[in-house]
């Protein structure tokens, strides 16, 4: 069995210690979307996680979800350098506004050195318009998503999945996580494909729990490395900021648990009747295996 690592977990610390996500997600037909994102984060271990989202969701999100905190896009915005982890996509939308917004984040983080997950929508953002993106960014597309960003037909990743997931990862500058049966993890040099999994996740949302999983991992080492708890992993980069093995080694551990929560979710349930809400009340399961 691969070893697997959860960040380190200190008994004198509070919510701050293990990382703030600022979740950029969910418009008016994807409500699940900022709920499944957002409650993955929690439940993977990040101390603090703030839905910035639409006026209307926030008072649908806040009653499932009371531990998060609640801004508007706006209020995100204003506060990005007051987190350690962005994440941004899930059930975004592609309106006018939601296209405006990404754009904006992703102006904000241009000096900074956050790390950011981008998924879903904010791909297929992503794919329509011409911007840098900043350092410290992992992208998790399906095929689908991949081969918009890479401006090709489905046909054509299908055919080269590795190949397609380092072409990614070498024109954005960025880890992918190219979402298939066997999900593949890769910098542009270093590749890995995930072993776990079944057709449990093949359901719509299961996606966003995986962003919320990586984000609320790459919170947590974030404040690992600013507390000095563990300086081996990564030199020191800043706030929130990660060398490319650490962005690696994080969203390689999130693939696992996500597809490992299935497993386990799926002996219960069948692997006919997993929801993408079930995913996140069995990761704890999945994270007892590693410890």
């Amino acid at each position: 069995m691969i070893e697997y690592r959860m960040p380190v977990r200190e008994q004198n610390s509070n919510k701050g210690t293990f990382g703030k996500v600022l979740n950029f997600s969910g418009s008016k037909n994807y409500i699940g979307a900022a709920y499944l994102s957002t409650v993955s984060i929690l439940k993977t271990g990040g101390g603090f996680a703030a839905l910035a989202t639409e006026k209307d969701i926030i008072k649908s999100v806040s009653t499932l979800l009371p531990e998060a905190v609640y801004l508007t896009r706006k209020e995100g915005i204003n506060q990005i350098s007051n987190f350690t982890v962005i994440l941004i996509g899930c059930g975004l939308g592609l309106e006018r506004r939601s296209v405006d917004l990404f754009k904006k984040v992703i102006k904000k983080l241009e000096n900074s050195n956050l790390t950011t997950v981008i998924d879903a929508d904010g791909l297929n953002i992503l794919s329509k318009i011409d911007i840098k993106l900043p350092q410290n960014i992992i992208i998790t597309p399906h095929p689908l998503e991949a081969a918009r960003l890479l401006r090709v037909r489905l046909n054509d990743v299908l055919s080269d999945l590795e190949g397609s997931a380092k072409e990614l990862s070498e024109k954005y500058s960025c880890i992918t996580v190219l979402k298939t049966h066997r999900t593949i993890i890769t910098d542009g040099e270093n590749l890995f494909i995930n072993q776990h999994g079944n057709s449990a996740l093949a359901k719509a949302g299961s996606g966003d729990v995986l962003s919320g999983i990586i984000s609320g991992l790459l919170a947590q080492i974030a404040a690992e490395n600013r507390a000095g708890v563990n300086k081996s992993r990564n030199s020191e980069t800043g706030k929130g900021g990660f060398d490319k093995i650490t962005l690696f080694e994080m969203a390689k551990l999130g693939v696992y648990l996500h597809s490992r929560a299935g497993e386990i979710a799926s002996e219960k349930l069948t692997q006919y009747s997993v929801l993408a809400s079930d995913i996140p009340n069995f990761l704890h399961l999945a994270i007892r295996e590693i410890l």
